[in-house]
């Protein structure tokens, strides 16, 4: 947190780097931010250090947060240490609504991971959000536990309650029901945003202790299922809201929570767009508004939301484009879906293979890249299967150069490759060896016919 204030009171901006990512993944982010300076716990060092991933000559200056540094690295604790409160350079830089505070990477089918610029201006988007979707008020203990490496936890743990000046809670530790049971009662949580993979292991780990106390609970990142919902009434005292966003928007279709915008959820809904926020589902063959009740494309009407801050990928025109009509008048959001005459929208699911797992976004782009890296590999392809807890788990399908083997001991080395070449999180937790992928007439991978067996 403390490097974090100190970037954005600098005018600079802040990159995140999940601490699944693999060494290749974090040098891409850097690279392609153009990156000055990493800021690092000791545990995550290693990933840095030069070597086959990372380059030799990097561009950047490496700053070791608790530890000792290594020759060519600063200490955070020295740096403040050293601070003069009257330095100049201190004072806080005015970059305007249009001035960057962040630059994430979001994944898709094709391609590396794009660029997605977050002015200042986003935080009157968060804030709103905060307020009439989450509904936090000031008395609120308030705990988003999604991980700030991503934009959930990102926008709505850190972001949005600076902004607002509100408490949150942010929890140094990795998942666990019990843990997290803990923490709420210990510090009396009474609003809480999550995954829904946080709420089935909840759900679970068995009883629920007395003590919790919650007054709102909403769950974002991948579609809430029913289950969730009967389970939380009975066991929390509270249902358990699903808001629908995106990395390039935040949050804008929601079962709000806010008293003036509160109503009876229909099963299965997404909720209705936010104030601030016009959405519609466009038909399938046309940029025409598609019948209630109608299968289509959810999309952002720009010229009708004022809380819309997002202008387009960093140095990518033509992935931008692909977002849009061809006159601009809708951002369209890559998943399809439905709207009822009420007003509400229903998810079906996304017009492309991005996977959802627990709540992250992973492109099979980005796993499969490294999947043919191996010497036996020819060709592969990643899929989102179903999964009980994590809503999917990753998938591969491979298939292998003439005279190589197959079997257990192959499936495991191919896994290996992807936690050390990509990211700890996204490895296929099965990989199926095949004799060929189908594919289009123009070759293009058809992921849907391998997602059906």
């Amino acid at each position: 947190m403390i490097a974090l204030l100190g970037i954005w009171r600098r005018g600079a901006v802040h990159v995140p780097l999940f601490t699944a990512f693999a060494p290749p993944a974090i040098a891409f982010r850097l690279q392609s931010s153009g990156a000055k300076v990493v800021v690092s716990d000791p545990d995550q060092l290693s990933k840095l250090a030069p070597g086959e991933d990372m380059p030799v000559d990097a561009a950047w200056q490496v700053i070791t947060a608790g530890a000792d540094a290594a020759p060519g690295q600063l200490r955070l604790a020295d740096l403040l240490a050293a601070y003069e409160p009257t330095d100049p350079r201190g004072a806080a830089a005015a970059v305007g609504g249009d001035g960057l505070l962040v630059q994430l990477f979001t994944s898709g089918t094709t391609g590396t991971p794009k660029g997605v610029p977050v002015p200042v201006r986003a935080l009157a988007s968060f804030h709103a959000y905060q307020e009439f979707g989450l509904d936090v008020r000031k008395d609120d203990v308030f705990w988003n536990a999604a991980d700030p490496g991503w934009a959930y936890g990102l926008y709505y743990a850190l972001l949005a309650p600076l902004a607002s000046g509100t408490r949150s809670i942010l929890l140094h530790a990795g998942f666990s029901a019990p843990l997290t049971w803990q923490v709420m009662q210990r510090f009396g949580v009474t609003n809480f945003a999550a995954a829904p993979t946080v709420y089935r292991s909840l759900r679970a780990s068995g009883a629920v202790p007395t003590e919790i106390r919650l007054r709102r609970a909403s769950s974002a990142g991948e579609p809430l299922t029913p289950d969730v919902v009967a389970w939380s009434t009975d066991a929390l005292g509270v249902a358990v809201r699903d808001h629908y966003g995106q990395t390039e928007h935040g949050m804008f279709i929601c079962n709000a929570w806010h008293d003036d915008l509160i109503a009876d959820v229909p099963a299965g809904s997404m909720g209705t767009p936010l104030p601030g926020w016009a959405c519609a589902v466009l038909a399938e063959d046309s940029d025409d508004i598609a019948p209630a009740g109608q299968m289509g494309r959810v999309a952002i009407d720009t010229e009708g939301s004022p809380l819309l801050w997002f202008t387009g990928y960093v140095d990518a025109p033509e992935k931008t484009a692909q977002r849009l009509t061809d006159d601009g008048r809708w951002y369209l959001s890559g998943d399809t879906g439905m709207a009822h005459d009420d007003g509400f929208f229903f998810f079906s699911s996304r017009d492309d293979d991005v996977i959802i797992m627990a709540g992250y976004r992973i492109g099979p782009f980005d796993v499969e890249s490294v999947l043919v890296l191996h010497s036996d590999v020819v060709e592969a392809a990643v899929v989102g299967m179903p999964d009980e807890l994590r809503g999917e788990v990753l998938e591969a399908f491979v298939v292998l150069r003439d005279g190589a083997s197959s079997g257990p001991e192959l499936e495991v080395d191919l896994q290996t490759l992807v936690k050390k070449k990509f990211a700890a999180h996204a490895y296929p937790r099965t990989v199926h060896f095949v004799d060929s992928l189908p594919k289009t007439p123009s070759g293009k991978v058809q992921r849907f016919l391998l997602r059906k067996g």
